[in-house]
């Protein structure tokens, strides 16, 4: 169950009259991982799509460089627990040095507890993708309306991984902007998506731990309907990834890399 339905007072301040009514509201719950049979993290997330979050999580982290790095992953919903079992051939602890705690909690409204400035060294996107802006705004413009749970309750962020013909790989949708992310890069990863081929459609803000994200999924492009930080922004000059904010309607301002998008 993805929502609650809740009783509420709506205020109508203009007319002055209060009404008893239900509502709808996004759920969270928290989600423990655990990495070798050890702590790794605690994620508050919408409780849907929890293996695929969880490997998305730990590609766009760097812990895992693909699905190909993780042997198993097993989800126990009702105790709230996610387990992962790396391969044999993959050192966990020289991994999490890239993290800054070996056990963390990451709240939906927040991101990786690393500061991309701490990052000595980012990952290189690699892709000659050129994509329409017309098609890239076509695919931002319906993650709102595709997003069940955010038409119903307004508490959700919306991603979607697309490909260069504008196909959805991937869509996703969570209380935390950068779970949405995860699951979404989780689900294209299991399918085996080719992510050079691809962009990033997100409906948050683009933080620098958002566009670190794609970047260490090897995605050229990320557009979001929102705004774009300084912080992403210098990750993606860094990365050499195409930043896109505020694709609405029939404009959109690209802050690095403009030659990836043809008009």
């Amino acid at each position: 169950m993805l929502t609650l339905e809740v009783e509420i007072t709506r205020v109508d301040v203009r007319s002055k009259k209060a009404s008893k009514m239900s509502d709808f509201v996004a759920e969270e719950k928290p989600l423990c991982i655990f990495i070798n049979n050890k702590p790794y993290a605690t994620v508050f997330c919408s409780p849907s799509n929890l293996k695929e979050m969880t490997v998305g999580h730990l590609i766009s982290e760097g812990i895992a460089k693909s699905v190909r790095e993780i042997d198993e992953v097993s989800v126990k919903a009702s105790e709230a627990v996610c387990k992962v079992k790396l391969k044999s051939n993959i050192s966990l602890e020289r991994r999490k040095k890239l993290l800054e705690s070996s056990y963390r909690i990451i709240r939906s409204a927040c991101g990786s507890s690393l500061p991309y400035q701490l990052l000595g060294k980012f990952p290189q996107v690699k892709s000659p993708l050129a994509i329409k802006a017309e098609m890239i705004l076509d695919c931002v413009n319906q993650l709102n309306f595709n997003a069940e749970i955010f038409r119903k309750t307004g508490g959700v962020h919306v991603a979607a991984i697309y490909t260069n013909e504008g196909i959805a790989e991937a869509f996703a949708e969570d209380v935390g902007r950068y779970n949405a992310v995860d699951k979404a890069i989780g689900i294209g990863a299991l399918k085996d998506t080719d992510f050079t081929k691809c962009f990033l459609a997100v409906s948050g803000r683009l933080t620098g731990d958002m566009v670190l994200k794609a970047a260490r999924a090897g995605l050229p492009i990320v557009a979001s309907l929102g705004a774009a930080l300084d912080s992403g922004i210098a990750v993606a000059k860094k990365a050499g990834l195409t930043l896109i904010g505020f694709a609405r309607g029939n404009r959109m301002n690209i802050y690095t890399f403009p030659e990836r998008i043809l008009w």
